[in-house]
């Protein structure tokens, strides 16, 4: 089994909804010809570098997995015929080097996923209350000294 990354773009015009089934579709293709998959990135809705298909806008996921070179070909057909896909990329990885560079992807990728689901509520939390009473001690004061200034100017 070698180690392979492929990113993947998808339309924009779908939903939401639409666009998770499509990756669940994109990922079950990997599956069901032997591969197994190690990381997914979610890259999220992009500016694509030049319109394709009249799109200016593309959904990217980034796959890694390891699969057997001979299902690459039946991968990369099946992506093909999928019209839901703008473009592709299959990347292999074959020396050490490049072996230790896909496991430490890997490893980001997973890293990446679980503290967002646990710590963005933390985070949105703790400053917000902060922000709003900072601002309100601090505009108090240049409210009641505006108007002294101006009534010492005239």
């Amino acid at each position: 089994m070698r180690h392979y990354e492929n990113l993947v773009i998808v339309k924009p015009t779908l939903t939401a909804e639409e666009i998770q089934s499509s990756l669940k579709a994109i990922e079950e293709i990997i599956t069901s010809n032997g591969g197994e998959i190690a990381a997914t990135n979610a890259m999220g809705m992009r500016k694509l570098a030049y319109p394709i298909e009249k799109n200016e806008r593309g959904y990217y996921q980034v796959i890694y997995y390891s699969a057997a070179p001979s299902a690459i070909a039946e991968i990369e057909r099946r992506f093909r015929i999928n019209e839901e896909l703008l473009r592709f990329v299959t990347i292999k990885y074959d020396t050490n080097r490049e072996i230790k560079a896909w496991n430490t992807l890997v490893e980001k990728a997973n890293k990446v996923e679980a503290p967002k689901a646990e710590e963005a509520p933390v985070e949105t939390e703790a400053p917000a209350p902060a922000v709003e009473e900072a601002p309100a001690e601090t505009e108090a004061p240049k409210a009641e000294e505006a108007p002294a200034t101006e009534a010492a100017a005239e």
